[in-house]
């Protein structure tokens, strides 16, 4: 999994025979300054993006079987022993809501294949998308294998470059859609104003003071107000949307707070509107080790517990990449991935496109 904050690659190597399935081993490779910013430019329209985007494809490839690679070597398993890479590529585009839908997971999935002699399953997305759906989130019927309980509402809020939840009803009800930004505005004005990719433990944002006449601002954009089923990304949510709120006198870091606050209206507004019962909010996600971040959700959620997945025996790190070989299986098995009620698909589809080694 490389997701929409851009920061690396999560690699998992998941037996998915036991039950509940099992986390084995994990791997990181971290995205250097220059993939990061090459990856960034694509987000937007430029000279030759067609040509640029099939080779940072297939630099992609080579990064993701890089990551396989190491997974490999610190677990000591053989490739053959492997069924399936779940792929789910980097993320340029996500535009569902257009009349013509479409979303853009740069990867060389040939050629993946190619380099590692493993089956790879990717581009996940599109199918939900072409039935009408949002094509995200995807890992909600993940989330209700590993954490349904008979008993308890829980909701799982994961909080990586975006932030979306996933709402598991006592009843096996699933519910979940995307609410708003997680990581990916602080991120980006964190790097700008300081040089740094992140603001560790939410430091920075915790120095400022939140400034409410630009947090109404941003909260009155028109994604917050509609209903799900939603999903959002870059596309939205860019500093070029930032910038047209700000009047140039704010302090950055009172800024950074008030990014901060946004995301967390955006995650504890959508509980109590859609999930006013839920018990139990389990975070995963790099926002999940956002020291600031979280002291803040637990303050507006009184009254409902608040914990990383890590107590549920999951690791808030990797449970993206676990889900999506989970989503592997599930194609190479025939069964559907997708859940039509939270994409608004019309209908169950099996995801992802399977490339034989």
């Amino acid at each position: 999994m490389s997701g929409t904050s851009l920061d690396g690659i999560d690699a998992v190597l998941a037996d998915l025979n036991s039950s509940p399935p099992s986390l084995l081993y994990t791997f990181y490779l971290p995205y250097d300054r220059d993939l990061r910013s090459r990856l960034l430019d694509l987000h937007h329209s430029s000279h030759n993006e067609l040509h640029r985007a099939a080779m940072m494809g297939n630099e992609l490839a080579h990064r993701y079987a890089e990551a396989v690679v190491g997974l490999l070597n610190e677990s000591g398993i053989k490739r053959q022993d492997v069924a399936a890479i779940g792929c789910h590529g980097q993320t340029v585009r996500h535009c569902p809501q257009r009349e013509w839908g479409y979303t853009i997971q740069l990867c060389n999935s040939a050629l993946l294949v190619e380099l590692t002699g493993i089956t790879v399953v990717s581009d996940f997305r599109s199918r939900d998308v072409a039935a009408g759906g949002q094509g995200a989130p995807l890992v909600p019927a993940f989330h209700q294998v590993l954490f349904g309980d008979p008993l308890i509402h829980r909701v799982l809020a994961n909080i990586g470059g975006i932030s979306n939840l996933t709402s598991l009803a006592p009843n096996g009800e699933v519910a979940g859609f995307d609410c708003g930004p997680g990581n990916i505005m602080m991120d980006a004005w964190c790097l700008r104003h300081t040089g740094k990719t992140y603001d560790e433990n939410g430091a920075w944002a915790a120095s400022g003071k939140v400034i409410p006449e630009l947090l109404e601002k941003l909260l009155a954009l028109q994604f917050f107000s509609l209903p799900p089923p939603k999903s959002t990304g870059r596309e939205i949510f860019n500093l070029a949307w930032l910038e047209s709120c700000l009047s140039g006198d704010e302090k950055p870091a009172d800024v950074q707070a008030t990014l901060l606050q946004l995301t967390i209206r955006g995650i504890s507004e959508s509980v109590f509107t859609y999930f006013p019962n839920a018990a139990e909010i389990y975070l995963c996600g790099g926002g999940a080790r956002n020291g600031a971040l979280i002291a803040r959700l637990r303050s507006v959620l009184c009254g409902k517990k608040v914990e990383l997945t890590d107590r549920l025996g999951v690791d808030a790190d990797w449970l993206e990449a676990f889900a999506f070989a989970w989503l592997a299986q599930r194609a190479i098995l025939g069964f559907p991935g997708n859940v039509p009620g939270i994409t608004g698909a019309k209908g169950a589809r099996l995801l992802g496109a399977i490339y034989p080694a």
